[in-house]
């Protein structure tokens, strides 16, 4: 190999990443030096003004992504540093594209299938260099930092896209249409023999044949091919007590996350976490397996794959479900290999700490909660609409190739609406926002008047998906709970508590409804009757004399 084609990974010592400056300039010389095997640009730019750069490595030397798409090939794509400190990915990546330029055999094995990667995704947190940040890991000597610019963790940002890196991301997923995906990552948590673990797309949440394809076919090539490579593979260890001894959860990756946003456009994803406190050097090696045997893997069931893809955006459906839970009375068991779980009292405060022994290793089956059911399924609708006033959702939904028509003129439609009856927000900011952990509905019919300019949004098309468990607010990462309709949750005008009252008592012999809703309120609530706040307002938010019918009404309608 060429002296100037290593990477800085393999001319160090085994415990240092590259740079960010050091890996552009990397590519930048391969795709120079191979123009026929790379094609490697700029897609974005983050929200520190630095360049986001994607590769593209075929084996026939096309790079046009729409002649790709026309020819029907498939798409693997590699994201890496969303996390630069867990930078592995970074490192492996970098010589995996070397050696498709270098070796011709291994360039070749691709076949029709297209390498699309994303080098360093995170490039704001990488230039954010130190060694402080990753309390719990094992080298290597210098690396990045979770948050970007903006202090966010992009892998919660899929759906919000609070950051302009994450709406490069929408458009560059959207537009290449991967089949598979994985995104590097390394894990925090137990301590356990293994240097491999694997988040995946959940199965039951995939939904249908390509879920099952993913749970009876895909996953134990994987594990099997991963054993063979020498680095024995577990599922990412969650869990569902204090130590894995008790057993463990398949990780729910809701669209927050990388690989559950993959889902919303039926791509099978996965998040492989290499074990923290596992030398750097191990975690590398183990990272470039895995993403090798997922490669291997897509290209030769690649046209299976894509006919359970196609299949699946097409599929006429009654209902969509929303919500997922953990089948808690139905685990399946792993084989798992740990280290004994050790209690004693801490030096530092009164209680008891947990410790594991690496002196005690054991092997024995352990629960493993691997299936998840749909708690929350909604009626499918004809189509949405969402007014034009919501142009931060309009926005995302383009994004995402979400197909969605402007209405030419004003007219009245009978629809479903959604009225607010209670939201839950948790206390403390998360992730720049306020989120609505539990949502209550009431669903509601009746005749709206839909303006021109408002979107129609069909649900006869590919994305549907996408628009189903963002726009629907009990979904798990629906646009609602991340606040992006917050203002329908607060009426407008206000009262004088020394007028209202005797407004109040008038509005309850006027109001029957009112009343009765008053009386069930008292009932449960006898400690609020003290608080004249809560009362009138109580009164206020329910009255139909002062109502403002957009108050607590969720904008985006449905048509059935």
């Amino acid at each position: 190999m060429l002296t100037e084609l290593q990477t800085p990974y393999e001319k160090g010592n085994r415990n240092q990443t590259t740079t960010h400056a050091e890996c552009i300039a990397f590519y930048e010389e391969l795709a120079r030096r191979f123009p026929n095997v790379l094609r490697f640009d700029v897609v974005g730019t983050s929200d520190a003004g630095i360049p986001i750069h994607a590769g593209v490595v075929t084996a026939d030397g096309v790079f046009d992504r729409q002649e790709i798409k026309r020819a029907g090939r498939p798409v693997f794509f590699n994201n890496n540093g969303i996390h630069p400190g867990e930078p592995e990915g970074v490192d492996a990546c970098m010589a995996l594209v070397r050696d498709f330029c270098l070796d011709p055999q291994r360039l070749a094995a691709l076949g029709r299938t297209v390498f699309l990667f994303v080098p360093l995704y995170n490039v704001d947190g990488s230039h954010n260099r130190a060694n402080t940040s990753r309390v719990n890991q094992d080298g290597p000597e210098q690396f990045g930092f979770r948050g970007n610019a903006r202090h966010l963790d992009l892998n919660r940002d899929f759906v919000k896209c609070d950051s302009l890196t994450a709406q490069v991301f929408n458009k560059l997923f959207t537009a290449w249409d991967p089949d598979v995906m994985v995104d590097t990552h390394t894990s925090n948590g137990a301590d356990y023999t293994y240097t491999m673990t694997l988040i995946h797309t959940q199965a039951d949440k995939l939904g249908g044949a390509l879920g099952a394809f993913l749970r009876d076919d895909m996953l134990p090539a994987l594990f099997a091919d991963m054993e063979q490579r020498g680095w024995p593979m577990c599922p990412y260890v969650n869990p569902v007590k204090d130590c894995p001894d008790h057993g463990i959860a398949e990780f729910l990756e809701t669209p927050r996350f990388s690989t559950g946003y993959a889902a919303l456009h039926h791509t099978i994803g996965f998040m492989p976490e290499t074990h923290m406190l596992k030398p750097f050097a191990d975690r590398y090696e183990s990272m470039r397996a895995l993403v090798e045997s997922a490669l291997a893997f897509t290209v030769a069931n690649a046209d299976r794959i894509q006919v359970l893809r196609r299949a699946a955006k097409t599929e006429a459906r009654a209902e969509w479900p929303v919500h997922w839970v953990m089948d808690e009375a139905n685990p399946g068991k792993f084989r798992f290999k740990g280290y004994a779980a050790k209690y004693s009292p801490s030096r530092l405060g009164n209680y008891t700490r947990l410790s594991y022994d690496r002196n005690e290793p054991w092997e024995r089956d352990i629960d493993y909660f691997n299936r998840f059911e749909a708690d929350v399924t909604v009626r499918a609708p004809r189509a949405y609409v969402l007014p034009q006033a919501w142009r931060e959702v309009a926005e995302r939904l383009q994004w995402n190739g979400v197909k969605m028509e402007r209405l030419t003129e004003d007219k009245l439609e009978a629809v479903q609406y959604y009225s607010v009856c209670g939201v839950t927000s948790r206390p403390n900011a998360y992730e720049g926002h306020m989120f609505h952990d539990d949502v209550q509905l009431e669903a509601r019919c009746g005749t709206m008047q839909l303006k021109a300019g408002d979107w129609w949004i069909p649900l006869d098309q590919e994305n549907a998906r996408y628009a189903v468990e963002t726009l629907e607010p009990q979904a798990h990462d629906s646009f609602f709970r991340w606040g992006f309709f917050n203002g329908v949750l607060e009426k407008k005008e206000a009262y004088s508590d020394y007028v209202f009252e005797d407004h109040a008592e008038e509005l309850l012999r006027t109001e029957p409804e009112l009343a009765a809703a008053f009386d069930k309120w008292k009932a449960a609530n006898p400690d609020k009757l003290s608080d004249q706040t809560a009362v009138l307002d109580f009164i206020f938010l329910n009255c139909q004399r002062w109502a403002e019918p957009e108050c607590r009404r969720y904008p985006v309608l449905s048509v059935f």
